[in-house]
């Protein structure tokens, strides 16, 4: 059995990753150094150097460790561009003890100084106690903390009190091509004694306090296309004689949101849950600045004026947003053209029980319908290239406890227990193909800028979030043990 957690073993622990801060920030910025921009076609190569960083970091932590050749993508021109292969860790000392299989990516969002960083994005810098840097908080840093953690074990000679595997990829930011037939595949394989999954890719909803997070919205994306005819038209000759597709299009548009946030497409809300009385009184307990998070966002007014309103329509309702239109002229200056095709781009993100084959039926019926009544000859498509599901777990699952008490342990408060308005697909991914319990286990803070300009990650976060990883082991080895022991006197029973 392995060594159950107590207050002296704590201390020896934090005190280890207090004494080794400077490495563990001096390995961040060696990974944030590299520009592993998963969406860019010409920084593969980056990626996949970044990938066997990682993998390197594994083996020098005793981990065996299989780097999963996933094969090649075609990009829209015809190009096949290799994927990264997929990291799959193992570090395994008793087989008595619970197996928990880690999540993370080591691929970015795109970054240039020019975009409004303050420092280069690439260069990781601290600032008042802040390290900047693309990918500090997403997902390079929770990565980094996670390994450090266990490598305390290591380095202390303590044996471990979970067994580990690992799971890191390199396209999460561009959908996690070839993932899931991953996950198929090893199911009975590789993940075959996986007792429980924890994924950190997320943030917390405050600046300060803590938080575990249960659920994550899904997300259906909509193109909307408008053709009148092969080539663009010059606004002299043909403005004001023809139907426009682009005044189609904003009218489409226009019609699918009200000025109050509402969506307007029929049934759309028919199958969103009735909100109950535990989802009312867990709102009501969480700490939510209206004030910061307004700072944050960098808005001046909010649709809604209470905190309930606020995470009510963030997390139990869905939500449309409008993206932008192809096809039409954006450059600097002005250009009097008539655009032969544009192409308006929106998403929703739909929350537990909504159908996705549903959703799109209804978009498209509404868009079609509105349409109509235009008298436009035009030609009208709508398609929805990319669906996610919603994401979903009971917060008094066993899992979640353990990480309430490691969370208390080191931060020194209860942790508010929230959802995620975005969309975690890998989540619903492990949840459906595993069947075990996932927990997102989030070290960053509301304001640290994940996709943004001057994305960071706190030092305080960074450290004691290594510090709560480490206490989170011993916890589900408490757990494990505990159910372990329950199970057997029921079953003498």
């Amino acid at each position: 059995m392995s060594s159950p957690s107590t207050p002296a073993l704590e201390t020896e622990i934090f005190q280890y990753i207090d004494e080794h801060q400077s490495d563990y920030i001096e390995d961040l910025k060696e990974w944030v150094a590299v520009e592993s921009d998963s969406v860019q076609p010409d920084l593969r190569k980056e990626v996949i150097r970044m990938t066997a960083l990682a993998a390197d970091r594994l083996v020098a932590l005793g981990a065996s460790v299989n780097l999963v050749n996933l094969g090649s993508h075609q990009l829209p021109d015809g190009q096949d561009l290799p994927l990264p292969p997929v990291i799959l860790g193992e570090l395994a000392e008793d087989p008595q003890s619970p197996t928990v299989c880690f999540y993370g990516h080591v691929d970015v969002q795109p970054a240039k100084k020019e975009d409004g960083w303050k420092t280069d994005p690439y260069t990781l810098t601290e600032i008042d106690g802040n390290l900047y840097g693309r990918g500090a908080i997403d997902n390079k840093g929770p990565v980094l903390a996670w390994i450090n953690a266990v490598e305390t074990f290591k380095a202390l000679k303590l044996a471990t009190p979970v067994n580990f595997k690992f799971v890191i990829e390199g396209m999460e930011e561009a959908g996690s091509l070839g993932l899931e037939k991953l996950l198929q595949e090893e199911k009975q394989c590789f993940f075959s004694d996986v007792d429980y999954v924890v994924i950190s890719d997320s943030l917390w909803l405050s600046n300060k306090k803590p938080a575990l997070t249960y659920g994550s919205r899904g997300n259906a994306c909509f193109f909307v296309e408008v053709e009148c005819g092969s080539k663009d038209l010059h606004s002299g000759t043909f403005g004001g004689i023809i139907h426009e597709p682009l005044m189609d299009l904003i009218a489409l548009l226009d019609s699918l949101v009200d000025h109050t946030g509402c969506i307007q497409i029929p049934g759309i809300y028919d199958s969103v849950a009735s909100l109950t009385e535990e989802e009312r009184k867990l709102y009501e307990s969480i700490e939510f600045d209206l004030e910061e998070h307004k700072n944050n966002s960098g808005v001046k007014k909010f649709l809604y004026g209470t905190k309930e309103e606020i995470l009510l329509h963030l997390w139990h309702y869905p939500s449309l947003s409008i993206h932008g239109i192809e096809g039409a002229f954006h450059e600097p200056g002005i250009k009097t053209v008539i655009p032969a095709k544009v192409i308006g781009k929106f998403s929703i993100r739909q929350v537990p029980h909504m159908d996705l084959s549903v959703v799109k039926q209804q978009v498209v019926e509404h868009l079609e319908s509105v349409f109509s009544k235009r008298n436009s000859p035009n030609k009208l498509k709508v398609s929805m290239p990319l669906g996610a599901k919603p994401w979903l777990a009971d917060v008094n699952d066993p899992l979640y406890k353990a990480a309430r008490r490691a969370i208390k342990t080191v931060f020194g408060e209860d942790p508010d227990f929230i959802q995620d308005g975005s969309t975690v697909p890998v989540a619903r991914m492990f949840q459906t193909i595993m069947q075990k319990s996932v927990i997102m286990l989030p070290i960053g803070a509301a304001n640290d800028g994940e996709h943004s300009q001057n994305e960071k990650i706190s030092r305080y976060n960074y450290i004691e979030g290594a510090k709560m990883f480490a206490t989170f082991f011993l916890e589900i080895s408490k757990l494990h043990w505990h159910l372990r022991e329950n199970s057997n006197t029921e079953t003498n029973t």
